[in-house]
């Protein structure tokens, strides 16, 4: 009986590899990376109608020109979606405990694809608004899980490595999105682009329902409970029959039923939300108390309150300073190039480093510290082709730490809190670094009305993220992977929680 239960239970689909799970994780990654930069080019944003003292009107265009949108309002517009993705960061993570991880980015996916889809059919600016936020709800599900599964699947030695390449699908997206969004803009109209990107995207949300659901290793099967009360009751009547009062198996049909009486749909409803809700709490906390992962996202947060001001100032830091005639492509060059090379490097020498928590910190300490270094001095040099040799070094370091740092949400926590290890981390980094950022960035400039006095103070505080982790070396660490959560199933369940990409057949699990 145990045999046949466990035969009905979710195998690997054999059509997923490892590999193409690594290819199709990073498409969907850069599709959402896409999304930024379409949302931000100038051939989609675009600029609002202005008329001069003599009576010429030039027409508006874009989502500015049709909407009439002023600069508050273009800029809600742009950040828009990370209400959404922060809001559903922890929730989707929290429902992998009770719903197919594997499903759930389908949800997430789908989610995507019609508020994309809404954002080019979008005829107010408050529909554009609330479509805006529904993609960041719909790639929360993606970024809390796509990195436990690869992670999961990757080879032992080249984990992350294979993180690398999943995370250098940003600036590679980030850049695509602005040509794409440019030339579409510029061409058609904004709205093509939109459209666009739900065309491309919707394979990938079908595929979330139409494929057998892979398993995240420390998460049991949904199916798998009522299997697992299948096999104890087996086992028990199997020990003992006369021992055992039927009408007390709640799942066994047609004995004692007149004993149990099923709560009210009301009642059982609060109740889930109850569970749900304590069950969260006791995973935050869990969290709360790791200095591990605690060193780990603070150092996270200084570093990303550095890269996203540098995103946004950047640009109009080195007009006024070197006096670029393109700035803006300027930056966006070195930061693209130096991000796809410097990500792909980290990952890469950690796993020759050989991987693991405390190498990680070390890695982290180190090239942020050298990166601070570069990019301090680079702002300090009178020359331009000194700034931008310095600069490209400083920032080839600092992106050496998108691998490690992931690596180390992954690891220093138990299989089932790795969702929810990722989801806090991108809502930490992005409420207390990118997204403050920006605005104290700028307060600060008006103060002091200097871009290389701003720039130096700015590039400071790397110094601070590298110090942060620096003190992850010396923590007691201890990598997680392997060990057995709180909420993991029972030892009859053990032959579902293996890595569903291994080629395991079914026959091998009858063996159990």
């Amino acid at each position: 009986m145990a045999r046949r239960r466990l035969k009905d239970s979710p195998l690997a689909p054999s059509w997923f590899t490892p590999k193409r799970l690594l290819v199709i994780f990073c498409v969907i990654n850069m599709l959402n990376y896409v999304d930024r930069g379409v949302i931000a080019s100038n051939g989609v944003n675009g600029s609002r109608s202005t008329c001069t003292k003599d009576g010429k009107c030039t027409s508006g265009r874009g989502i500015q020109g049709d909407f009439d949108l002023n600069n508050f309002q273009d800029g809600v517009l742009s950040s828009a979606f990370m209400v959404g993705l922060l809001v559903a960061s922890p929730i989707f993570a929290s429902l992998a405990k009770s719903i197919n991880p594997f499903r759930l980015i389908g949800v997430g996916l789908s989610v995507w694809t019609l508020a994309a889809a809404g954002c080019g059919s979008s005829f107010t600016f408050w529909f554009i608004v609330i479509c805006r936020m529904l993609v960041g709800v719909g790639e929360a599900s993606f970024i809390s899980l796509a990195a436990p599964f690869i992670d999961d699947n990757a080879p032992v030695a080249q984990k992350t490595a294979w993180l690398a390449m999943f995370y250098m699908c940003i600036p590679t997206g980030v850049a695509l999105g602005y040509v794409y969004g440019g030339l579409v803009g510029d061409h058609f109209n904004w709205r093509y682009a939109f459209w666009g990107e739900a065309v491309l995207m919707f394979p990938f949300a079908v595929l979330g329902f139409v494929m057998k659901p892979l398993q995240l290793k420390g998460f049991a099967p949904v199916d798998s409970k009522k299997s697992v009360a299948s096999i104890e009751t087996a086992a028990i009547v199997t020990e003992d029959a006369s021992s055992i009062n039927p009408s007390k198996l709640v799942g066994n049909e047609g004995t004692g039923s007149e004993a149990y009486h099923e709560p009210s749909k009301r009642s059982g409803c609060l109740s889930t939300i109850w569970n749900e809700v304590a069950r969260f709490s006791k995973d935050m906390k869990a969290l709360l108390v790791d200095r591990v992962f605690v060193v780990n996202v603070l150092g996270y947060i200084a570093y990303n309150f550095v890269i996203g001001a540098y995103s946004y100032w950047g640009p109009k830091a080195g007009y006024n300073i070197y006096h670029m005639s393109s700035a803006d492509m300027m930056f966006g060059g070195i930061t693209i190039i130096c991000g796809i090379f410097g990500t792909l490097a980290g990952g890469f020498v950690l796993d020759r480093m050989n991987a693991t928590i405390s190498n990680a910190f070390k890695l982290l300490g180190g090239t942020t510290f050298l990166g601070a270094v570069f990019c301090f001095t680079a702002f300090c040099m009178r020359s331009l082709y000194g700034f931008i040799a310095l600069f490209a070094l400083g920032e080839l370091l600092v992106f050496a730490t998108q691998a490690p740092v992931n690596y180390v949400c992954l690891h220093c926590v138990t299989p089932s809190l790795r969702p929810l290890s990722m989801a806090i981390s991108t809502v930490a980094i992005h409420i207390f670094g990118d997204v403050p950022s920006s605005p104290l960035v700028g307060v600060f400039q008006d103060r002091v009305n200097n871009w290389r006095e701003t720039a130096l103070v700015l590039t400071s505080i790397l110094f601070l993220a590298a110090g942060i982790w620096f003190i992850g070396i010396f923590l007691k660490s201890e990598d997680r992977f392997d060990e057995d959560s709180v909420t993991q199933a029972p030892a009859t369940e053990k032959a579902n929680l293996k890595p569903l990409l291994d080629g395991s057949s079914p026959e091998s699990v009858n063996e159990v």
